[in-house]
């Protein structure tokens, strides 16, 4: 199933892996909503525009449910349709465990996990009343390797997968499909601000010796959004960092 012409919600995508993905789907014909907390490049817009798609910046926060659902409405109105999800949206707030509080871990668990709960609810009745749709929710390794000073991102991770399985098996019948892509370290603004001799000891866990680029990810974005045969999966784009 080609993109082209289907419209594209993509949750966290001003910056970073987000952006690149919109930018990949834009090229390949998708209609494509911007989604952020706080504001939405028109420049953006308008790049992704001259790709000769419809480009849209919706606001909002995905842990607010009420505002997850005026997201995908007002997509809708514009659009006509959410066909493809992409649930990208998350932070950290990296402590050691003893020092983590109760606050510290609800918070990034309400934007990583239950921010993908609120977005999935509020698309999929009319995906299943069309018998059509794509959703991909953004994981990562740490989900399934841990990580120190990591605990609530990697529990909100790890949950994003148990997520993904579930969902992709209660609405496999009504032809959507449901998909998880698990990043490793990828080239980011986060990655910037790290210490040259971390990054070493990063590579060094790395078997293709090189951090991923954010178009590693949206290659694979592109990919399952696209096939109609394969749910449930988690695809690690990692170098090899993780190999089951």
């Amino acid at each position: 199933m080609s993109v082209k012409g289907k419209n594209v919600f993509i949750t966290g995508s001003t910056r970073g892996i987000g952006k690149e993905i919109a930018v990949s789907f834009a090229r390949n014909g998708a209609n494509v909503v911007v989604n952020g907390r706080k504001k939405v490049s028109s420049d953006f817009l308008a790049e992704l525009a001259d790709f000769g798609v419809k480009a849209i910046g919706v606001v909002g926060d995905v842990s607010e449910q009420k505002q997850a659902e005026t997201m995908i409405l007002a997509a809708e109105e514009k659009l006509g349709s959410v066909d493809i999800l992409i649930n990208n949206a998350g932070i950290t707030n990296d402590k050691l465990m003893l020092r983590m509080t109760e606050a510290d871990f609800e918070q990034v668990l309400k934007v990583n996990l239950t921010g993908m709960f609120n977005m999935i609810q509020a698309v999929l009745k009319k995906m299943v009343k069309r018998r059509t749709g794509s959703i991909i929710n953004m994981s990562s390794v740490v989900g399934l390797m841990g990580n120190v000073g990591q605990t609530n991102y990697a529990a909100s991770k790890a949950g994003v997968i148990g997520l993904t399985k579930s969902v992709a098996r209660e609405v496999a019948s009504r032809g959507i499909t449901v998909n998880a892509i698990a990043p490793g370290f990828i080239q980011t603004e986060m990655t910037e601000v790290i210490s040259e001799k971390m990054k070493e000891v990063m590579l060094s866990q790395i078997p293709l010796k090189r951090l991923g680029n954010t178009s590693d990810v949206a290659k694979v974005a592109l990919f399952l959004a696209e096939s109609e045969y394969l749910t449930g999966q988690v695809i690690n784009v990692d170098g090899g960092l993780v190999m089951n």
